[in-house]
């Protein structure tokens, strides 16, 4: 059975086709379930790896779009939400959010709609790398389209 016919894959390329028929998901041979890993499979910078991470709030969840050499800072998505508590959400969290596990959350197709901020220092690549529902799948794009696909707001949250 193909990866592309998993169903987290295809609630993928659904949204990127809807988005640009051009763009599709790519499956890797080796995993690609850290941005390390990720890096390693498509021979790129680690930074060019947007990371999807899951974050809890005091009333809801975020979807947070950090490059892959860089980590996402609590205290500055805090500040930038104006609230007092944030922390990684759990492994079971992400997947009834997202809809998606660990190391294969996309920032496209969740099963709920979730509130995404992209890191700033996603800018300095001109191809991103972002997972396509599965580690071992991917997509392409770059800065100005993940903004566009995800609705995502523009935020210095990493550190």
């Amino acid at each position: 059975m193909s990866l592309l016919t998993k169903e987290p894959v295809k609630r993928v390329t659904l949204k990127l086709k809807e988005f640009d028929p051009k763009i599709s998901v790519k499956v890797l041979n080796t995993s690609a379930r850290t941005a390390l890993e990720a890096a390693t499979s498509l021979n790129c910078e680690v930074g060019a790896i947007v990371k999807s991470l899951l974050i809890k709030t005091e009333k809801s969840y975020i979807l947070c779009l950090v490059a892959g050499d860089k980590k996402a800072s609590l205290n500055k998505i805090k500040k930038a939400l104006k609230i007092k508590d944030a922390s990684m959400a759990s492994a079971d969290e992400v997947k009834n959010v997202t809809g998606y596990t660990i190391g294969g959350v996309s920032p496209i197709g969740h099963l709920n709609k979730i509130e995404i901020f992209i890191d700033d220092t996603l800018k300095r690549f001109n191809n991103l790398y972002a997972a396509a529902g599965h580690p071992n799948c991917v997509f392409q794009t770059n800065f100005y389209d993940l903004q566009r696909m995800t609705n995502g707001s523009i935020q210095e949250m990493s550190e």
